[in-house]
């Protein structure tokens, strides 16, 4: 059942789960964008194709919330906030072992293999950022807080794999095991924006998913 955390005349957000693709792709799987596109149909009952405009994406194993315009106004003034970067995006994520610093900036050159799919670090890559909190540390996991400064392809899961602490589940980039439902533990968990027709800020919060719980005692 789709989760609706914000909507208004040009923007809707919605909680992405993982294993969800944001957008189709060759497999045919309902995508979270075409469960959106349907609920907009319905609920407004309109006829033919419904503009849905994707402003940002979140990676098939990540939980998280999904900003999507339903107008080409909200499309346009949101894709301008975020080339300034004026949207800010926290996540929250359990690494494996335990940051050497309990808080930090991170920022690497990363490129895209594209043969692999994969970010791997490079001189011919572009610039990467992200601050980052140590908030609680178990045994084997710790819990961050991540401020990201730049969205770039597979960022969180490429930096936080070379400090040495890859996200929990996540075998690609140096997990020891993966997690039930090829997810991991990594989540979206707060978006603040302007809305498309005034200077109000928005600021959509969800919780980290509760199963996490379960890393952090072990």
């Amino acid at each position: 059942m789709l989760r609706i955390l914000y909507e208004d005349n040009h923007l809707i957000a919605v909680l992405k789960p993982a294993g969800v693709l944001t957008q189709g792709d060759r497999s045919g799987e309902e995508s979270l964008m075409e469960m959106v596109k349907k609920y907009l149909k319905e609920k407004y009952q309109k006829k033919g194709n419904v503009f849905l405009g994707l402003l940002h994406r979140l990676d098939r194993p990540v939980e998280g919330i999904v900003l999507f315009a339903k107008t080409s106004k909200g499309a346009s003034r949101l894709s301008e906030q975020i080339r300034e970067r004026r949207i800010r995006k926290i996540y929250h994520a359990i690494v494996s072992g335990m940051p050497r610093e309990k808080r930090g900036i991170l920022v690497d050159f990363l490129e895209k293999d594209t043969a692999r799919l994969k970010a791997r670090r490079s001189e011919k890559g572009v610039r990467a950022e992200l601050a980052y909190e140590t908030i609680r540390m178990g045994k084997k996991y710790s819990l961050v807080r991540i401020d990201l400064k730049t969205g770039k392809f597979h960022q969180i899961r490429a930096q936080f794999s070379l400090m040495g602490c890859p996200i929990a589940g996540d075998v690609k980039y140096g997990a020891p095991e993966a997690l039930p439902g090829d997810a991991i533990a990594l989540a979206e968990t707060e978006l603040s924006f302007e809305t498309a027709t005034t200077e109000e800020i928005k600021r959509i919060s969800i919780p980290f998913p509760n199963i996490w719980e379960n890393l952090l005692k072990e």
